[in-house]
């Protein structure tokens, strides 16, 4: 019977002594949490100014990167200073070259996308906010770079999660580089009967409505005039540049003008005309 006691006793110590170290350990979770939480709100707010005064991928990825390397050090801290997790953390940490050999072949894809989005920010390709199309056909507007990957927003709203090495490694073509507006060509079609100057009048105002147009330099309210410039084969071809925000999607100016700019012909009598031919039966 003594001996009996003697083993329940131990028991019963044993698990006091697990649950002291189990408490211990959410003690530290917990203080954790709320550390990284509220360093977290204080590097956001940090760089939130950064970021809205530019649009600025240094600093985008900057934030991204230090929001990793808070978690993992309130991580560490955690397994090293709970007594649950001590020996954990001293086994994990004393074999450091193995340690670091084993994560360094198992993260190489990790490693190789940190570096090509630290040299991406270096490089600056291209910004926050910019339209960019890679040579695999892939185009959008930037929405974020993080330790890993470039977010693109397509034409359809689908965001494309791309990693940063394969970023780097495409030729990327930035229709904002540099620029303040970017520009496309037009070509329209009116019958040969048709008022020419009417139609261009008629064209230039469609142009004017549009909610994505803008005038063709800075500091004026002067758009792209329109042109006579040909007698093709049943009509006369009319021809004008219309200049937009980069922001703003290609296709979707594209489609807006044309819509526009063919309700305006209809509205004002003015024929579109398309090719037929007569078959004379003999």
């Amino acid at each position: 019977m003594n001996t009996l006691n003697k083993i329940d006793l131990s028991k019963i110590i044993d698990t006091n002594d697990w649950l002291g170290k189990l408490v211990e350990f959410l003690i530290y979770a917990v203080l954790a949490i709320v550390i990284t939480m509220i360093v977290l709100k204080i590097e956001g707010k940090f760089f939130a100014k950064r970021l809205k005064q530019k649009k600025n991928i240094q600093a985008r990825f900057t934030s991204n990167l230090i929001r990793w390397v808070i978690i993992v050090i309130a991580i560490i801290w955690v397994l090293v200073s709970s007594s649950a997790t001590a020996d954990f953390g001293k086994v994990l940490f004393q074999g450091t070259a193995i340690m670091g050999a084993v994560v360094g072949l198992a993260a190489q894809p990790v490693i190789s996308d940190l570096f090509c989005g630290l040299m991406l920010t270096i490089h600056r390709p291209f910004e926050i906010g910019d339209r960019i199309e890679l040579d695999n056909g892939l185009r959008g507007v930037v929405l974020d770079i993080t330790a890993r990957h470039v977010v693109v927003r397509t034409i359809d709203t689908a965001d494309a999660i791309i990693p940063n090495s394969k970023v780097n490694a495409c030729v990327i073509t930035n229709m904002s580089h540099n620029k303040r507006i970017r520009s496309v060509h037009f070509r329209f079609h009116v019958s040969y009967g048709t008022d020419a100057e009417k139609a261009m009048a008629v064209i230039r105002q469609a142009v004017m409505d549009s909610e994505f147009t803008v005038p063709a330099w800075k500091d004026t309210e002067d758009y792209g005039p329109v042109y006579f410039i040909a007698y093709a084969d049943s009509s006369l071809e009319m021809a004008t540049t219309v200049y937009y925000e980069p922001t703003n999607a290609t296709e979707v100016v594209v489609s807006d003008i044309n819509l526009r700019v063919k309700k305006a012909l209809e509205e004002a009598g003015i024929e579109i005309p398309f090719n037929y031919v007569n078959v004379v039966m003999k």
